[in-house]
Formats: structure tokens, sequence, C-alpha cells
């Protein structure tokens, strides 16, 4: 980093810029999430309204696990070109939809999805993690920036229950140490 003390104020825009547009070639999501529905919140008349959207994926680490997170989505010009930095309020509900089988072993607070939420410096993050005393999956989201996250979060917990007849894996066991 002490190379950057001897730049010039155009030179760091510069480099800035470059790290940005190296983030932005990156894909947004590791998983694409289903887009379930949208609802708007503020109308606007030449160009797209604000919108709560809702999303579903599927945890990719732990088949029989769902989440659906809501988060707002800005209309207007900004919106529209994506330039508009997206706040850090969205909620989170996760499920288990089918018998739980665990794909790998997991450190806590693993990653299961992230996105970009503005050009360059915010992203939103899902993560999980394993309450071993009471059988149970935690999945958090949270927003986090370059120079300062956000304390805006939502948390929903899975308990692991059985599936027909099939027994509930314990969580902990598949868990990095």
């Amino acid at each position: 980093m002490m190379w950057l003390r001897g730049l010039t104020g155009g030179a760091l825009a510069g480099c800035v810029l470059a790290f940005g547009l190296g983030l932005a070639a990156q894909p947004a999501r590791a998983d694409d999430a289903d887009r379930i529905f949208d609802k708007s919140t503020v109308w606007r008349p030449l160009t797209p309204n604000d919108k709560l959207v809702v999303y579903g994926i599927d945890d990719p680490s732990v088949a029989g696990v769902a989440c659906w997170y809501t988060q707002p989505e800005k209309g207007g010009i900004k919106g529209t070109l994506g330039l508009a930095e997206d706040v850090s309020d969205i909620s989170l509900a996760c499920r288990q939809v089918g018998p739980v089988q665990f794909k790998e072993k997991f450190k806590q607070g693993a990653v299961v999805f992230s996105e970009r939420r503005s050009l360059i410096f915010k992203s939103m993050q899902i993560v999980r993690g394993c309450d071993a005393r009471r059988n149970t999956l935690i999945y958090m989201v949270y927003s986090d920036k370059v120079i300062q996250g956000s304390p805006k979060n939502s948390t929903s917990a899975v308990p692991l229950m059985p599936w027909g007849t099939e027994p509930p894996p314990k969580c902990d066991a598949f868990m990095e140490k």
C-alpha cells in the first residue's frame, strides 16, 4: 500500500476505476437467485418504480434447504442505469423443503450467496452457521462495504427435522474444525 502514496490524484483515480472495473467483470452472484415477485413502493411517472423484490435460492452445500430474501430495488434514472446504491434493508427466511443432505463440510459463517449492491463498494452476503446444541442451521444476511459495513441484518433458523422415515443429519458432523 506504500506505492499508493506516490500516485497523483489522476493516477490514483485511474487505479480505483481499474479496480472497480475488475470487480464489475466478476459475476454478480455465485448462483443466480430466482426472482419470485415484486411490489412497487414508489411510483415514478417516466422511469421504473422503486420496488420490493422477493428472491429464492437453494443452499448450494445443503440439499433440502431454501432461503428467500426481500430487498428494495431503486427505480428512476439511476436505478435504470445501475448507478443507484441499494440500501441495506434485506429480510431473510430459510426453511427445510426436503430431506437434508450435506454436500460438503463447511465453516461457521460460510458464504452461501453473495451479490453486489452497488457498482464498486457494497455487497450483500448470506452466510450459514450451525447451532450444534439445537441441531439447527442458522442463516444471516448482511451488507458490507469496503470502508464501513452496515449493522442492518436479518437471521433465520432451520431446525433439522426428520423427512419421511429419514432421521435428520447432525449439522456439527459437517462442520470443518
